[in-house]
């Protein structure tokens, strides 16, 4: 029997290669940028159909994926995937470098360039680096103003969708994150990893000036201040500048009085 000669289909673009066509052709799609299929709620388009059922998700409150070991729910099996290495304590993805551990290989690949110092993200408006797309999209709504997310309750908006859901804890009274060391709970995990430090001891932020350091960062941002000079807070009634947003609201007081 004369044998049948394989010929895959071809990206003229990047030369990758397919079994089908129509894997080529959703492929393709990389390239050209098309986006055919429209979420019918906030109009976000996709690339291919399955993606924009999985993000009506967002939308629907549909989770059909259960964790059969904490009854926690996901609205794809690959963040369920993800969810139970913190039950199995798998950690798959090894840096190179300092052997440091991770659940997923995109937090690898974000971590190598803290090594590498890549920030391949750059604005356009000011010019500021990051390491990853998503950080640039959130800095961006800084110069457009762009607030997405809003309270039901209190109607303020947020640029950030994690922070949005955080504050909502605020009116909820949840406060789902609890200390091991001394049983108190925080609404955020950020809020949790910065009280543990009262535990460890730990004080990440160094000042490159005096050395002196800090549990936080915005804490270590201040105290640069006092080396640099900068002043960034104005009065609008007196122009009198302030290096701090608390001394700003005390000294406001002596003109609304």
């Amino acid at each position: 029997m004369e044998s049948v000669h394989f010929r895959p289909y071809c990206c003229d673009v990047c030369n990758k290669t397919f079994i089908k066509n129509s894997y080529l052709k959703l492929h393709q799609r990389v390239h050209t940028g098309e986006r055919p299929y429209c979420c019918d709620v906030c109009k976000k388009t996709f690339n291919k159909l399955q993606h924009t059922r999985i993000h009506q998700r967002v939308h629907t409150g549909e989770r059909p994926y259960h964790c059969h070991m904490c009854n926690k729910t996901f609205s794809q099996t690959h963040n369920l995937k993800i969810h139970q290495r913190v039950h199995t304590g798998e950690r798959p993805y090894s840096c190179d470098v300092c052997n440091k551990t991770f659940v997923i290989k995109r937090s690898l690949v974000l971590h190598e360039r803290v090594h590498t110092g890549e920030r391949p993200y750059r604005c356009d408006v000011c010019l500021k680096t990051f390491t990853e797309k998503f950080s640039l999209k959130l800095h961006q709504r800084i110069h457009t103003g762009e607030r997405p997310y809003c309270c039901d309750v209190c109607k303020k908006t947020f640029r950030n969708l994690e922070h949005i859901r955080i504050h909502v804890r605020v009116h909820t009274g949840e406060r789902p994150y609890r200390c091991d060391v001394c049983d108190k709970t925080f609404m955020g995990t950020s809020n949790l990893k910065v009280h543990q430090r009262v535990h460890t001891g730990e004080r990440p932020y160094r000042c490159d000036v005096c050395n002196k350091t800090f549990t936080i960062k915005s804490t270590l941002k201040v105290h640069q201040r006092v080396h640099t000079g900068e002043r960034p807070y104005r009065c609008d009634v007196c122009n009198n500048t302030f290096s701090l947003l608390h001394n700003l609201k005390v000294h406001q007081c002596l003109h609304t009085a």
